[in-house]
């Protein structure tokens, strides 16, 4: 692997790709304890600051502990793919109509009773930090790569790593 640190525009098209291709996150709140809470979250969108929209229930654990501290960490792994990236941010919930509708979708019946449900909120993450793995070839290719390299003693372009910078 190697490391390829991006920036600004690079590094939000990069968190961009990742988070919408991988699309569901762990979501780790209460950082400030020993015992943290984590939950799959489907990413909604990363809008054009680097920001990662979610919707959630306004009664959740999460939303709870975010009431409380608002720092998070965010998982994103493709491990098909050999896609995984981390992130450490603040997040801020609202319950701004406009916002709900803009990310509300047919899939989110599911958990809520429509765009009037009282108990709907939107986690907007603004990133501090976020480091990503990303092999650019997927599992197979990594592996016969991996191969070659182990047979002939060169060393093979498997992917980059890197910080990304927004």
């Amino acid at each position: 692997m190697s490391t390829e640190h991006l920036f600004d525009k690079e590094a939000k098209d990069k968190l961009k790709e990742l988070a919408e291709g991988i699309d569901i996150a762990l979501m780790e709140t209460n950082l400030i304890a020993k015992q943290t809470h984590m939950v799959p979250m489907s990413t909604k969108e990363v809008d054009e600051d680097g920001a990662i929209w979610f919707l959630s229930n306004k009664d959740s654990q999460h939303n709870q502990n975010l009431n409380i501290d608002n720092e998070l960490q965010l998982i994103y792994a493709k491990p098909g793919d050999m896609e995984f990236m981390t992130i450490y941010g603040q997040a801020s919930i609202t319950s701004d109509k406009a916002v709900l509708k803009k990310y509300y979708g047919k899939m989110d019946d599911t958990w809520f009773e429509g765009i009037d449900d009282p108990n709907l909120t939107a986690i907007k993450v603004v990133p501090k930090q976020a480091y990503y793995w990303d092999t650019k070839f997927g599992k197979f290719t990594s592996f016969l790569k991996m191969g070659v390299g182990i047979l002939t003693g060169e060393k093979q372009d498997l992917g980059e790593e890197g910080h990304l910078k927004l």
